[in-house]
């Protein structure tokens, strides 16, 4: 009798494993947002290099 059971529990298993797949793998679609990457104004590194002229010409002037 338990042999009965144990066949009827796996074939009910089996059956309704396989209907689990059914229709296939469909991969979610995910729409990434837009970044927006804002520039800070406030830094600009293009007066290092006049300023260090000026020094640089400061000090040949100084001698």
């Amino acid at each position: 009798m338990t042999m009965k059971k144990l066949a009827i529990i796996t074939l009910a298993a089996g059956l309704s494993a396989s209907t689990a797949f059914a229709g296939g793998y469909t991969a979610p679609v995910v729409e990434a947002e837009p970044v927006v990457v804002k520039g800070s104004s406030s830094s600009n590194a293009a007066w290092v290099i006049p300023a260090l002229l000026l020094v640089g010409v400061a000090v040949a002037a100084s001698n």
